[in-house]
């Protein structure tokens, strides 16, 4: 399965899935582009859905369901493990509830498509106000090979970078990574999400000792997860 990714509104992210000539588009808010996209290849776009339901993520949804001529699944209605075929290639959804209590992620072959519950480098605001919910989530996509491709819903990486270096300066692994940034493509795998991410690091030492040093428990994981959460 192949993806195509489409920047809209400054930093938004969407995407197109698609196998064979069918097509699945995910926050399709830059839907000139994504019609553009198909008709070049001469795909067909068979469903439209979201990562979450924050607006900056459903704009142009219904705009581009009218557009292709597609069916709209409402992410809402999702369960953990449904699956949409595409061309007989599988999509897999995944409950990962934290960001908002509503909030998706699609795995497809070698990537994931994770809205605002993964960043390349950081993750999101925990509005649903559930940072347990959301720490499961983020276990849920670690649990993930690591060549996995981690494809997100903005391009927050320079200001990711930064914070990773105040809170650990020593690491080396976030100049690397720096430098395969490509901001006309933006992704990352998680083998670099676990090196330089400090929300995956919250088993690494280098972690721990940092939230030791700011009086932080550091006894389980969850505690580890919750304080790395409070840092700023």
């Amino acid at each position: 399965m192949k993806i195509k990714q489409f920047f809209y509104g400054g930093d938004n992210l969407g995407y197109l899935l698609y196998a064979g000539n069918r097509a699945l588009a995910i926050d399709g808010g830059a839907v000139d582009d994504i019609m553009g996209f198909v008709r070049q290849k001469g795909l067909t776009v068979e469903t439209v859905t979201n990562t979450h339901g924050h607006g900056d993520h459903t704009t142009g949804t219904r705009q581009l369901v009218k557009t292709a001529g597609a069916v709209h699944l409402d992410h809402r209605r999702f369960a953990d493990g449904d699956t949409l075929i595409l061309a007989g290639e599988t999509v897999t959804v995944r409950l990962t509830p934290g960001h908002t209590a509503d909030s998706v992620t699609f795995a497809a072959d070698a990537f994931l498509v994770t809205g605002d519950t993964l960043f390349n480098g950081t993750v999101g605001n925990c509005f649903s106000g559930d940072v347990k919910a959301f720490y499961r989530s983020i276990v849920l996509l670690m649990g993930y090979p690591g060549a996995t491709r981690v494809y997100a819903g903005h391009d927050y990486v320079a200001a990711s970078l930064a914070f990773a270096r105040h809170l650990t300066p020593a690491n080396r692994a976030i100049d690397a990574y720096a430098d395969r940034y490509d901001r006309n493509h933006v992704v990352s795998t998680l083998d670099d999400e676990r090196a330089v991410n400090p929300y995956l690091r919250f088993n690494d030492p280098e972690i721990i000792r940092l939230l030791e040093s700011k009086g932080l428990p550091t006894d389980t994981e969850y505690q580890r997860w919750e304080g790395i959460m409070s840092l700023e």
